[in-house]
């Protein structure tokens, strides 16, 4: 655990952003910090969050750990409580993908898809509530996918994941209406960043094409004809941060490729 005031001065809210080490995490991260809050960083690669700290231009606290540990959450909310208090603005981020035809998706890939992108944002919003909701006050929102709506071939656990996601942000979003947190998804489509790469990657060992021409395959995708920026995402997640009247929400962030 590390601590970092990159400048001085007020952070009136303290947030936690998970996988942020990289991408869309990172790009978040950047964004709170810019607007004043403290902000947490996690994820397993301490060298990452440490790179994540120093693009924040106000207070950051790293925290590495697998949240696919049953402990790992304690431990980042214990260690964000024990140095600025109770956590009011939580983004759920760290994610992965994995891609199989159905026939050969194995246990393990179905596993490890559950656990990161559907176990451990579950954990994150049992142990953030409480404190949101006696406080009266809290902002969650959990980076989800536009496979959260929309089902494509060779991905079905990393879809199955990402739809139970949502249907478990919108399950908290009613529950929580009256009390002051609002709990949100972010549904981006093919954003500019390592897991996209990895994708293209993936492309190209399949089709032979280059890593230019599979990029190109996602681009086309999106009728905008490009891939989303981090910093789009970063957009509306300060948006779902900044206001009240928006929660229980799946907010497509995909060039208009799926129109809601």
């Amino acid at each position: 655990m590390s601590i970092a005031t990159a400048r001085p001065g007020p952070a009136t809210r303290t947030a936690l952003v998970t996988g942020a080490g990289r991408g869309i995490g990172r790009a978040i991260a950047q964004r709170l910090s810019g607007q004043g809050l403290r902000v947490a960083l996690t994820a397993r690669t301490g060298e990452q969050l440490e790179q994540t700290a120093a693009a924040c231009p106000g207070p950051t606290l790293v925290v590495p750990a697998d949240l696919t540990d049953p402990s790992g959450v304690e431990t980042v909310f214990g260690a964000v409580e024990q140095e600025w208090g109770a956590i009011e603005v939580l983004v759920a981020n760290a994610g992965a993908g994995v891609s199989a035809p159905l026939a050969k998706t194995t246990d393990e890939q179905w596993r490890q898809m559950l656990d990161l992108n559907l176990t451990a944002p579950f954990r994150c919003l049992r142990r953030a509530v409480p404190s949101m909701v006696e406080h009266g006050y809290g902002r969650i929102v959990v980076v989800a996918s536009v496979a959260a709506k929309v089902g494509e071939p060779y991905i079905s656990a990393y879809t199955a994941a990402k739809h139970g996601v949502l249907g478990l942000v919108r399950s908290a979003a009613a529950e929580l209406a009256r009390s002051g947190v609002t709990v949100n998804a972010l549904c981006p489509g093919y954003v500019d960043t390592p897991m996209t790469d990895g994708t293209v990657a993936g492309i190209s060992d399949l089709t032979g094409r280059s890593a230019e021409e599979a990029r190109a395959v996602l681009e086309r995708k999106q009728p905008i004809g490009r891939l989303v920026g981090p910093d789009e995402v970063a957009d509306a997640a300060w948006l779902c941060v900044t206001t009240g009247a928006i929660t229980g929400q799946g907010i497509n962030i995909d060039g208009g490729a799926h129109q809601s």
